[in-house]
């Protein structure tokens, strides 16, 4: 099992960065889960949890701020 990222070890412009390329993956592990060509659904619940994982990060560090 992969070791999770810690995302407060980046900056906000990267977590800025990651964040949409992670909802561009997320978008495209949609279509292909629609078009039945996902293996791996599990992936779409890792990709959220990434997501929700970098905007609570960003969320905190406005309101230490």
């Amino acid at each position: 099992m992969a070791k999770k990222v810690n995302f407060n070890d980046f900056s906000n412009e990267e977590l800025n960065m990651k964040l949409k390329d992670f909802e561009k993956q997320l978008i495209i592990l949609r279509m292909q889960k629609n078009q039945r060509m996902l293996k791996d659904t599990s992936q779409i619940r890792k990709i959220r949890k990434d997501i929700a994982r970098i905007k609570t990060v960003l969320n905190v560090r406005k309101k230490n701020a």
